[in-house]
């Protein structure tokens, strides 16, 4: 019965979130909020990302050269600041992390 009060309640939360942005459109956020809004999509994007890329099998922590997922991630940092590309940097990281894969042996072609 707790989990879907809780689901029930986060669902609430959230919806009246999204719907007062609707209900009063002349509301205005202060300068300081605005500013840190600007994080938000870095913050979350980082979190969802960076534990795929230091823990690929999703218990231990690596930092080894053999991490295709890691050497791909770097690999795409450069790509995106050197192309500033977008499908450049995803289709430059999918050949790298396939690349990458397949020289250490964990994909077979």
């Amino acid at each position: 019965m707790s989990e879907w009060l809780t689901i029930v309640g986060m669902a609430t939360v959230t919806y009246l979130l999204r719907y007062s942005l609707f209900a009063w459109p002349g509301l205005r956020f202060p300068p300081l909020v605005r500013q840190a809004l600007h994080y938000v999509p870095i913050a979350v994007l980082s979190a969802i990302i960076v534990p795929g890329l230091l823990l690929p099998d999703g218990e231990r922590l690596s930092l080894s050269l053999d991490n295709a997922y890691l050497l791909a991630g770097l690999a795409c940092i450069v790509i995106a600041a050197w192309s500033r590309h977008l499908l450049a940097t995803i289709g430059g990281g999918l050949l790298v992390f396939f690349l990458l894969r397949w020289a250490f042996g964990q994909l077979t072609l």
